[in-house]
């Protein structure tokens, strides 16, 4: 619906949290270091995380309703 991946949603969520400042990812490859560091490189649409807001998944603050 986005056009973004789970793992790139995944992988942005916690940084939303004012108490997160990183986020360890881990690999088991290069590949899977350059993936990581391109999904984090993505813009994630405010829109994505209104609809979860909306749908109940998220609370108002972005953590786990």
């Amino acid at each position: 619906r986005h056009g973004l991946p789970l793992r790139a949603a995944a992988l942005h969520y916690p940084l939303r949290h004012p108490a997160v400042a990183s986020v360890l990812v881990g690999t088991r490859s290069a590949a899977e270091v350059r993936d990581a560091a391109e999904q984090l490189a993505r813009d994630v649409p405010e829109d994505l995380w209104a609809e979860l807001r909306a749908g109940g998944l998220l609370a108002e603050d972005g953590t786990e309703a």
